[in-house]
Formats: structure tokens, C-alpha cells, sequence
């Protein structure tokens, strides 16, 4: 599957906007704040719903405007060797304050989680490096987003379990704020939480066993065989019952008003020659596990769909030596990837990647908004 159109109608900066694209390889050169970022993040909202960056819609739509329109046409490039011409029209209409509305093929989609999973996507933007850097969430965000986009029922789970959380959490703050406490309303909660919270995280373990070798073989490509790096998973319900741990929880649970254990607090640890990685590693290999975090990512996503996912490539190039520029150079080029985006503000480093691109490809120049072609 690839993205052949995109029209963009009051998103972010583009006040109106159609672009047509390459089924293989997508370059933008323009200096930084001139919209590249956001055409990307309008293709992932196509995908999955929302922004990569996790903002409100409100910080989606254009300034001055009161609701944002994405459309697109996907391709499947199986239908279009067998000589079919069939698009699907994905449109994404959006008033903050009111449900949002996805289509495909003009036909609305009861909920937004049928959507997720039809058009594998994968972005890679330079502030990922706070996955390695910063708190569990982000972490935990990376594994949720490849599960979810893998396994329905993951994603079934995952919307369960945090629904009932919030409501547990907002039952936590109110007996703190009026002084009082429903034991009875807890155990409800605790009911509700634990079998979409164990299903989770016994998925989550058997992801991380199967992705370490697959990201451990692209870091190596990227950095050339000079660096050892581990990736592992911890769950503080991973070998506890977690009914136990809520109940011994409950009292901490009471006092500080929110729920203190459960797989929302599970984590991925990152090293690089046996050191914790937030402490010692360079920018450079900051960047490059991050990059083999998002690289093995698209590996999986390709394995579990019929088409390869469409992978976009934010500014990537910086803070990365000469070596490893051109080690992720080549893997992108040599690689099976499928449609690829990649933006930066620097043309000769674009027009170095083109030169060695065998297929077909396109340029735009980006600027306030605004785009041209060459």
C-alpha cells in the first residue's frame, strides 16, 4: 500500500494544499519551521488517528480556523501490477470539541480503532531520542503504537484497560479531595482491570523477546559492528499476581490518589556496552538506537501485513557522524522498503541520497506553507 494523493484543507500551516507522490522515495528540502514536519505528521493522522507528536486537535488545526480536513488516496501495489486501478480514500474531517470523523471510501467508521492498523506506518523525528532520555511513557508509547498496529485485540485490550484506569484514578482523587473511601467501587475497578492487563503483558513480553535480535542486526548496520547494545522489558506484574499487588497497593494507592502499579508502569530498559544508555551514550548513539528502534519496528510491521508500511524520515541526519549517515543511507536504499518519506533542510545531502536511488522518485521544496515540485 502507498499514499498516491494527499490534500491538506486549514492543517497546521497549510491552508490549502495536493501533493502527488512517488510510490517509492519523497524528498523535502526547506529550512526548519516551514511545514515539512507537519506534511508528514498529516500523513500519519491518515494512518492512526491523531498527531505523532500526541497534541490536541486544537494544536492541529490552522490558526484562526475552527476545523482541519485531511485527504487521501492509498494505492495497493499488488491490485496495480495485477492491472486494477482501485484507490482507497481515506479522509480524516476534524472540529475539535466534536467527534472526529474518519472515512474510508466515504463509508464512517463506527470507531477509530477499526481504522488503526489498515496503513502500517512508522516516523522517525529527532526529538525520539527522548524515548531513551525521559520517563517510561514514551517507551511504553513505542511498544503500544507496534502492537497496536499489529493485533486488534492488543489494541481492544489496551483501550479497556485504560479506560477503566482513568476511571479508577478520577475514584482515587475524589476520596482524597472529600475525605472518604468505597472499597466495593475498587474492587469493580480491579475486576475490570486485570485480565485485559495480563493479556497485555504477556504480549508485550513475547514482542521483546522476538524484536531484540531484529534490532539488535540494524543497529549493527548502522554503526558498523563497533558497539554492543541490549533492550529488555520489565513489568512489575510480569511474575506477580497482579490482584495481590493491587490489594497490597491499595492503602499507597488511597494516600497519594492514583494507581500505583500495573502495566501502566512497565518499562524498557536500553544499554550500550552494558551501561545505561540515558547516561553514557553519545548524541550519535542516542540517534542510532533510536533509529534501530524504529527500523526493527517497520521490520515487524512488514511481517504482519500484506503491504510494506509507509516509513517517514524527519531531519534524521543530524547529530549522526559521516559513518553512520551513510551506513542509514544505504540501509534505506538497499533495503526491501516500501514508500518512504524523508525531509531535511540541507539539499546536497538529498540530492547525495537521489543520485544513488535506482527508482523512481520526487522533490518538493517547502516554504511558509507552501510547496513546488522539481
Amino acid at each position: 500500500m502507498y499514499l498516491h494523493q494527499i490534500k491538506l484543507t486549514q492543517f497546521k500551516n497549510y491552508e490549502t494544499a495536493d501533493f502527488v507522490f512517488s510510490q517509492r522515495l519523497n524528498c523535502f528540502v526547506g529550512q526548519n519551521g516551514m511545514g515539512k514536519t507537519n506534511l508528514l505528521d498529516s500523513i500519519y493522522y491518515l494512518c492512526m488517528c491523531k498527531s505523532h507528536r500526541g497534541v490536541n486537535d486544537r494544536n492541529v488545526v490552522q490558526h484562526g480556523t475552527d476545523f482541519f480536513r485531511v485527504e487521501g488516496y492509498f494505492t495497493n501495489r499488488s491490485d496495480q501490477e495485477a492491472g486494477k486501478k482501485s484507490k482507497d480514500k481515506i479522509v480524516a474531517k476534524v472540529q475539535p470539541g466534536k467527534k472526529k470523523v474518519f472515512e474510508k471510501n466515504d463509508v464512517e467508521y463506527q470507531k477509530l480503532s477499526e481504522h488503526i492498523g489498515l496503513l502500517p506506518v512508522v516516523i522517525i523525528v529527532p526529538d525520539d531520542t527522548t524515548m531513551a532520555t525521559e520517563g517510561s511513557e514514551e517507551r511504553r508509547r513505542f511498544v503500544d503504537n507496534t502492537l497496536s498496529q499489529m493485533d486488534k485485540n492488543y489494541l481492544k485490550n489496551l483501550i479497556t484497560y485504560n479506560k477503566v484506569l482513568k476511571q479508577r484514578n478520577s475514584a482515587l482523587k475524589k476520596f482524597a479531595e472529600t475525605r472518604s473511601f468505597n472499597p466495593t467501587l475498587l474492587d469493580t475497578y480491579d475486576a475490570q482491570l486485570i485480565e485485559p492487563a495480563q493479556i497485555i503483558s504477556e504480549k508485550r513480553k513475547t514482542f521483546i523477546e522476538q524484536f531484540k535480535p531484529v534490532f539488535n542486526e540494524f543497529y549493527q548496520i548502522i554503526c558498523n559492528g563497533k558497539e554492543k547494545v541490549q533492550c529488555g522489558y520489565k513489568s512489575n506484574i510480569d511474575s506477580n499476581n497482579f490482584k495481590e499487588l493491587l490489594d497490597a497497593s491499595r492503602e499507597k494507592d488511597r494516600i497519594l490518589g492514583r494507581t500505583t502499579c500495573g502495566i501502566h508502569k512497565d518499562d524498557l530498559s536500553f544499554r550500550i556496552e552494558g551501561h545505561m544508555l540515558r547516561k553514557f551514550g553519545s548524541q550519535g548513539q542516542l540517534k542510532s538506537f533510536v533509529l534501530a528502534l524504529k527500523l526493527a519496528q517497520y521490520d515487524f510491521l512488514k511481517k504482519n501485513h500484506s503491504s510494506n508500511p509507509i516509513l517517514l524520515l524527519d531531519d534524521i541526519f543530524d547529530k549522526l557522524d559521516e559513518e553512520r549517515v551513510q551506513q542509514l543511507i544505504q540501509l534505506i536504499l538497499d533495503k526491501n522498503f516500501g514508500q518512504v518519506f524523508i525531509t531535511d533542510t540541507h539539499e546536497n545531502r538529498v540530492e547525495e541520497i537521489i543520485k544513488n536511488f535506482e527508482t523512481d522518485f520526487k522533490k518538493f521544496y517547502i516554504e511558509e506553507g507552501k510547496v513546488k515540485e522539481k
